[in-house]
């Protein structure tokens, strides 16, 4: 396993001092309950509280100022609790008997990326991390349990509880959004007629693609119950009437392509999947392909990031597809994802990094 340059230097010896170490040690010790603080610090909305005051503000102040909120109104205790605890974590400041928000607590606050996995992280992943340990062993996501008895939470996603599916979406849509527009220059240099997106979700990326070219036809390949969302999602959007249907499980590797595609599109999909599952779906598409056609494939590799923060988050994400959405994927080193383009008998004519949000995109064509 190779790194970028980037990244090459951050994990290849030892940057901290043993008592930075030690800190650091007990920060991951602590974890849950940091975690848990800095989100009712927002929530509760102490952080902006601090922020638009020009000199800071005193306990009783913050206490004073929480009661005319609907949002929370919380006792004197309280408050003191979670001001004690953010200053040691590091989010807020004190001096002179007033407390004021850290560049820290600034980027909590926001940073758009904090915010959607702070949302995502809690109603989403919190509960079910719980169950990490056997999801390892077993490797199945044991910790989807908490939310209903499915195989992979794909199967659940119109099914879970309204917030859940919220913070869901809003973390997949904003990883995905931003990089869109860029693809979209990419794939329509070769100007194609027809594409086909796999894992296409509710319809998002259809949308765009539609709205983005008048000529071009659109089929979403993915579970059927997800077509039913798409169909719903999509039904008065411009171009609705070029974006067509293919419900499969894609996981049955009996399941063929459609072909006649000269276009193929895997936005964030194939993180979904296990090496074994890349494979077999990458190779059931080159089998599907002409010489013409073009695959895309778009993906957050962690190795790939610009900075450091992005490769942290990324792999922390990734013990959520162990424990929470399938037991056997991840946010993929770009040599793994290479590996099974390779076996699958594709060959990438070029990667194009830094799209968006992290984003990379690997252009391959069949061999």
């Amino acid at each position: 396993m190779t790194l970028f340059p980037s990244l090459e230097k951050k994990y290849s010896k030892e940057t901290q001092t043993a008592l930075q170490a030690q800190r650091l040690a007990h920060e991951i010790s602590q974890a849950p309950i940091v975690f848990q603080v800095s989100r009712l610090m927002v929530k509760f909305g102490i952080l902006q509280m601090l922020i638009d005051s020009k000199n800071g503000l005193t306990l009783n102040e913050i206490v004073e100022r929480l009661k005319t909120r609907q949002t929370a109104s919380l006792k004197k205790y309280a408050v003191q609790c979670l001001l004690e605890s953010s200053l040691t974590i590091g989010t807020i400041l004190f001096e002179n008997e007033r407390f004021t928000c850290s560049k820290a607590g600034w980027f909590l606050l926001n940073d758009p990326a904090v915010k959607v996995n702070l949302n995502f992280n809690h109603d989403v992943n919190y509960l079910g991390l719980f169950r990490l340990e056997e999801s390892l062993l077993n490797g199945k996501p044991e910790g989807l349990k908490i939310f209903g008895d499915w195989t992979t939470i794909y199967e659940g996603l119109s099914q879970l509880p309204e917030n859940v599916q919220h913070s869901w979406f809003a973390f997949d849509h904003y990883y995905s959004d931003e990089s869109w527009n860029e693809a979209l220059q990419i794939i329509f240099e070769n100007q194609p007629k027809t594409l086909l997106d796999v894992g296409g979700n509710t319809g998002r990326f259809a949308t765009r693609v539609v709205q983005f070219n008048d000529a071009v036809q659109v089929t979403i390949m993915d579970l059927p119950q997800q077509l039913e969302l798409m169909r719903k999602a999509t039904a008065n959007e411009k171009g609705a009437e070029r974006i067509n249907g293919h419900g499969v499980n894609l996981l049955d590797e009996n399941v063929p392509f459609p072909a006649g595609f000269e276009a193929i599109m895997m936005s964030q999909f194939l993180d979904c999947f296990s090496e074994k599952e890349v494979t077999s779906i990458l190779s059931r598409a080159a089998k599907s392909m002409s010489e013409n056609s073009r695959l895309y494939i778009m993906e957050t590799f962690w190795d790939r990031q610009r900075f450091e923060t992005a490769a942290y988050a990324l792999t922390q994400i990734s013990l959520y597809f162990t424990a929470l959405a399938n037991g056997n994927s991840k946010m993929y080193h770009s040599e793994d994802m290479m590996r099974c383009i390779e076996n699958a008998g594709l060959a990438v004519e070029k990667i194009h990094d830094g799209i968006g949000q992290g984003h990379s995109i690997a252009v391959c064509r069949k061999i």
